[in-house]
């Protein structure tokens, strides 16, 4: 009965991860986001968001815990941060396990707490740290020595991402005010479970969003696939390669019918939680043709005006409640920026991708027909998620898929 009961949670959370995954997602499609979407390739990971956050959560307290807790999605029970927490340990221990050597993803996943050495974290916030988000904790002296910090913080980015992010805290920064940081940072390499032949890749057009084209290469295929098609939008389901468990993971490309149908597509999907689930292909069909081009994208933006855009206010606010992650009172702190930074490369062989979040805090500075054929020849949107559990991983569209990183 209890093992019921948690299973159903988990779903809960899931489905409030899901929820918060979409509306960033249409935040940043908006015309009015910065930086806007709408002339560029973007990636971003909702769940490495999401787990930062859900930390953040964790040392906060009173109005601002409310506040993190609804915006991440499940109102501002104490059930609902339990049950975030839960998701957080699960997705550490078990949706992000390595499954490489079982001939899976290849998956890192880490977090890390890096705290000023003039600060002690209160023992209950370390437990939940270490215990549930596999947390590292460092101390560290932002005081006398910013720089230096910022380069241990990037270099462990740089060794989670393999490589892959080298940089996601700019000089400047972290300055002698930085008290606290919290970092997420996650690594997935995939190979399809039916690869594309490179030696069919060919040019062909792409339309762009303002009526022009451009050659690109594609990828193709004729072999059966998870496919279903709408009156106004095709989705094509990549699986990977699993491991040797149940977990597998995929790709999704939504392609919306109109060349010019990206963004109302990116709003049906906030505005319409179970649309995507509704929309998932359940079985493999003959095709035509499959073209899907290749594509590498690089994308990294602040997060903090997005997210008081959603409601997320009192955190970046003197009005900060961050009093449960240190031992001792301390000086008025408050979130000073958000960075997240994203890479995902697709190509005949497979996924690499990569993700990183980091939280700054400071003190006292404030700041249903049959169509066989699938040609995605104009922009679409993709998403990454374990199915089993219906987890996004990333999520991001291609406007262009010739524009470099």
């Amino acid at each position: 009965m209890a093992a019921a009961a948690a299973a159903a949670a988990m779903r809960v959370s899931i489905a409030h991860q899901t929820r918060f995954a979409l509306c960033l997602a249409a935040a940043l499609s908006s015309p009015s986001s910065s930086p806007p979407w709408n002339n560029s390739n973007a990636v971003f990971s909702p769940l490495s968001l999401h787990v930062a956050l859900s930390l953040l959560a964790a040392g906060s307290g009173g109005a601002t815990r409310d506040q993190l807790l609804a915006v991440l999605g499940g109102g501002d029970e104490p059930a609902t941060a339990e049950g975030f927490h839960a998701l957080a340990e699960q997705v550490a221990h078990v949706v992000m396990a390595d499954a490489s050597e079982a001939g899976g993803p290849r998956i890192e996943f880490a977090d890390a707490v890096f705290v000023d050495k003039s600060l002690k974290l209160k023992p209950a916030f370390e437990e939940m740290a270490v215990g549930k988000y596999k947390a590292e904790t460092h101390s560290v002296d932002f005081q006398k020595q910013a720089a230096e910090v910022s380069g241990q913080v990037n270099s462990w980015v740089e060794k989670v991402t393999s490589g892959l992010i080298k940089e996601i805290l700019p000089s400047g920064s972290v300055d002698q005010d930085t008290r606290l940081v919290l970092g997420n940072a996650l690594y997935f390499k995939g190979s399809w479970t039916k690869k594309f032949d490179a030696s069919k890749t060919r040019d062909g057009v792409f339309h762009l969003l303002d009526g022009s084209s451009v050659q690109a290469p594609f990828m193709s295929s004729k072999d059966d696939q998870y496919m279903a098609s709408y009156d106004n939008l095709k989705v094509l389901k990549l699986p990977y390669q699993q491991g040797g468990d149940k977990r597998q993971f995929s790709m999704y490309i939504l392609l919306p019918k109109a060349q010019d149908g990206l963004w109302s597509l990116a709003e049906k999907l906030r505005s319409e939680p179970e649309f995507l689930d509704k929309h998932i292909p359940v079985r493999k069909i003959p095709v035509g043709q499959i073209k899907v081009p290749k594509f590498k994208i690089s994308y990294e933006f602040e997060a903090s005006k997005l997210l008081k855009g959603l409601g997320l206010e009192l955190p970046f606010s003197s009005e900060a409640d961050l009093s449960e992650f240190f031992d001792s009172p301390v000086q008025q702190m408050s979130v000073s920026s958000i960075l997240h930074k994203s890479f995902v490369e697709v190509n005949e062989g497979g996924t690499d991708a990569a993700a990183a979040s980091v939280i700054l805090m400071r003190g006292s500075a404030l700041g249903h027909t049959l169509n066989t054929d699938f040609i995605a020849d104009h922009p679409f949107l993709f998403l990454i998620r374990e199915d089993t559990t219906g987890m996004v991983v990333f999520v991001g569209h291609v406007v262009n898929p010739l524009l470099a990183p």
